[in-house]
C-alpha cells in the first residue's frame, strides 16, 4: 500500500513540476506528513526527482516558446551560489529545524499569495 501512495506523491509532484510550479511544493509535506519520510530524505528525492521533470518540463516549454532568456544569467548565478551555501547549510543542520523552516517557507509563500491577490499588487513588468 506504501508503494501506491509513493506512487501517488510521484504523480503529484510530476504535474506541479509539467505546469512550473514544482513538485516539491507538494511532494515534501506528502512524504513527511503522510508518509513519514525523514525530512532529509523527502528533500534528497525532491532532488534527486527534479532533474527528469524539470528537464522534461523545461523541454517541453523551451519547445512552446513560454521560456524567455532575457536575463535569465542575472537570475542564475545568484541562485547557484545560494544553492551551495543553502545545501551546506541543509546537511548540516537537524532535520526538525529544517521541517519548521520549510513549513514557514510555505506559510510565507501562502501570505504573499493571498495579500497580492487581495491588494492586486502589480506585477514586475520585466520578469513578464
Amino acid at each position: 500500500m506504501r508503494f501506491l501512495f509513493l506512487a501517488l506523491a510521484g504523480v503529484a509532484g510530476g504535474v506541479l513540476a509539467g505546469l512550473g510550479i514544482g513538485g516539491g511544493t507538494l511532494t515534501i509535506p506528502i512524504l513527511v506528513l503522510a508518509l513519514g519520510v525523514g525530512q532529509l530524505t523527502a528533500q534528497a528525492v525532491n532532488l534527486i526527482s527534479f532533474l527528469p521533470t524539470g528537464a522534461a518540463a523545461l523541454f517541453l516549454h523551451i519547445k512552446n516558446g513560454y521560456v524567455k532568456f532575457d536575463g535569465v544569467l542575472f537570475f542564475l548565478f545568484p541562485a547557484l551560489v545560494a544553492c551551495i551555501a543553502a545545501s551546506a547549510f541543509a546537511v548540516g543542520v537537524n532535520g526538525e529545524i529544517l521541517k519548521r523552516v520549510y513549513g514557514g517557507f510555505l506559510v510565507a509563500v501562502a501570505i504573499a499569495t493571498l495579500t497580492a491577490k487581495i491588494f492586486e499588487i502589480k506585477k514586475i513588468g520585466y520578469l513578464h
